[in-house]
């Protein structure tokens, strides 16, 4: 069965950092385009960061550029998604997806998703 799996959620007071992570069940990740995406409660699911399969390109939404990094391990077929400065806005459900092309930062055409981690920040 062909599935990804979140991990690193959790409770952070605002201010703190996080760190998700994206592995595959499967399947290896080293070949796909890697998108990050959260949806809060009441709200529909937005995009947060996309990385290229070889890791040189990436994009951010404006609400968290400068806060948030991209990355990956191809070594360990993952990805990550560091999360700093949190705020409580950055609240939601984090999800990692997986597709074969590159895309923009919106396009929410994926191949394979995470079941997501729960973020939550709060004092």
């Amino acid at each position: 069965q062909l599935q990804l799996v979140e991990s690193g959620g959790g409770l952070v007071q605002p201010g703190g950092s996080l760190r998700l992570s994206c592995t595959a069940s499967g399947f290896t990740l080293n070949n796909y385009v890697i998108g990050w995406f959260r949806q809060a409660p009441g709200k529909e699911r937005e995009e947060v960061s996309i990385i290229s399969v070889g890791g040189r390109v990436t994009n951010y939404a404006d609400s968290v550029k400068g806060r948030f990094t991209i990355s990956r391990d191809n070594a360990k077929s993952t990805v990550y998604l560091q999360m700093n400065s949190l705020k409580p806005e950055d609240t939601a459900v984090y999800y990692c997806a997986a597709r074969r092309n590159w895309a923009t930062l919106k396009e929410m055409s994926y191949d394979y998703w995470g079941q997501g981690t729960q973020v939550t920040v709060s004092s």
